[in-house]
């Protein structure tokens, strides 16, 4: 590893990537501040511009984006009782009533450093980690590729809502559109109804844009347009914490920084779970319980630590393996791979010096958080104020650029308004659109694994089986599918304990 650390420091540290860095930091905290506005929507937005730039600027400004989305959902969350994004929900439940106690700044500098301690706390952890996990992952068969991708398929167990068959249908569709193109070992072209450009497959970026950016403005145009009337004058204090405030914040940071880097590890589990449950444990922990839910600044540090801590952890899986943790991360694979760099050991050690710049960089990314943070918090506050119908024709215009600049192609268009016209009707249908992504992301590894698996075994299907690999990943299957299932149990009644409360 250190033999790595002085190259890719040379290659982070240019004034191009610092750029990037803090270009996607203040974008991704003004779409997370803005409820409705998600950070997967933000990197799909800006996903095209990736593709113009080279691995590690590339990679800086998604990460950028990524890391301050999981910091500024809480910002709505403290001011107006309402999240940015789905995992500072259990931020609002000490962050507003803090608020209301007239110490919003307080609250919003608990968040900001909480994030960024969890942030950089997870950027370490992957560097020292993900090399070791890419060493075994070295290892691994087309069996033992195949039960890998079968264990990120347990994602959707985790993204599903509140049906899982549902989840499992909308799963199936995303798989049914990555045979979309040829055949990857016959070369055959399927479903490609004698369109010849569609027989190079669909594009993941294009597709995206029409499946969750296109369809939220349809969403929006169906519903009544409210403006939210903030006064930022109110309550705002001096932002002092006490030293008694000070002592108590520190173990849920810390304890909840580690809940969020193993629940990141496990595909399927996001940030929302980690918050929950951090909260959860720092409640039970605490000496002030009667505190939680009215303003606990150790409520505020668990969830804030443990959201970010997430980020950097669903990157092991990303990086070492080929599958992403969460939706937001399954985008950031093809930002990679546009780039010639596939995950795996090879991804360590032929451009070690890229991998560990980005692994760095993460860690620059949350360093640059915590400046924005200090010098906009009330900048990206008032960003809540925007009205929607300045906000809706800007994103329409950011779809379609974003569509034709990815193949300077108009068929693109049509296949956004396509995956658009799809996102709508599984909206109205109730399937989620995650699943969707990920089938769409995991299908093509998922088949070609399988069907090189079977070829070798001439068949038979005990190579499944065969392997101790095998049978461990079977074993984390099991896990993982008790770890999200237990979390959502969580997440539910605590999202039920937020509605009676407000």
């Amino acid at each position: 590893m250190l033999e790595y650390i002085a190259p890719a420091s040379a290659l982070l540290f240019t004034f191009e990537n610092i750029l990037w860095i803090n270009i996607g930091v203040f974008i991704g905290a003004i779409f997370a501040a803005i409820p409705g506005l998600s950070v997967i929507l933000c990197v799909i937005l800006f996903l095209p511009v990736t593709y113009q730039l080279t691995a590690i600027p590339g990679m800086m400004f998604l990460l950028g984006i990524y890391c301050a989305g999981g910091y500024a959902g809480s910002v709505s969350a403290i001011l107006i009782n309402t999240p940015g994004t789905p995992h500072a929900a259990a931020t609002m439940l000490d962050g507003h009533p803090l608020s209301k106690m007239g110490r919003t700044k307080v609250a919003l500098k608990i968040a900001l450093y909480a994030s960024t301690f969890g942030g950089v706390f997870s950027a370490l952890t992957l560097l020292f980690l993900g090399p070791q996990v890419a060493k075994v992952a070295a290892q691994l068969g087309t069996a033992e590729y195949f039960m890998v991708c079968l264990f990120g398929l347990t994602i959707i167990a985790g993204v599903s809502g509140k049906s899982i068959v549902k989840g499992i249908m909308a799963a199936c569709l995303g798989l049914l559109l990555s045979c979309v193109g040829s055949d990857s070992m016959t070369g055959y072209d399927r479903l490609t109804f004698g369109i010849d450009r569609l027989y190079l497959g669909l594009d993941l970026a294009v597709c995206l844009i029409g499946l969750f950016a296109l369809v939220e403005i349809m969403a929006k145009a169906e519903g009544v347009v409210s403006n939210i009337k903030l006064n930022l004058r109110k309550k705002i204090d001096d932002g002092i914490l006490t030293k008694d405030e000070k002592k108590r914040i520190i173990r849920p940071i810390f304890l909840s920084s580690i809940i969020g880097v193993i629940v990141g590890i496990i595909p399927g589990t996001g940030a929302s779970e980690a918050s929950w449950i951090s909260y959860s444990q720092a409640k039970n922990m605490s000496k002030h319980k009667e505190e939680f839910g009215k303003g606990s600044v150790e409520g505020i540090a668990a969830a804030e630590s443990a959201n970010n801590a997430v980020t950097g952890a669903t990157l092991i899986p990303l990086l070492t393996l080929g599958i992403p943790g969460d939706g937001t991360v399954a985008i950031m694979l093809s930002a990679l791979m546009i780039n010639g760099l596939n995950p795996g050991l090879s991804l360590f050690t032929t451009d070690g010096d890229i991998m560990y710049a980005i692994m760095i960089g993460l860690i620059l990314v949350n360093i640059f958080m915590l400046i924005q943070g200090l010098a906009f918090t009330r900048l990206f506050a008032k960003v809540l104020s925007i009205p929607q119908e300045i906000l809706t024709p800007i994103i329409v215009i950011f779809c379609f650029a974003g569509a034709y600049s990815v193949n300077k192609n108009y068929f693109d268009i049509t296949v956004v308004l396509a995956f658009g016209a799809i996102a709508w009707i599984c909206r109205k249908l109730d399937l989620p659109a995650v699943p969707i992504l990920l089938g769409l992301v995991l299908g093509n590894m998922t088949e070609t694994n399988f069907r090189r698996a079977l070829l070798l075994s001439d068949g038979d299907p005990s190579i499944f089986v065969s392997s101790p690999y095998c049978l461990g990943i079977i074993a984390l299957i099991a896990v993982a599918l008790y770890a999200i299932f237990k979390s959502k149990k969580i997440e539910m009644k605590h999202e039920k304990l937020a509605q009676e409360e407000k």
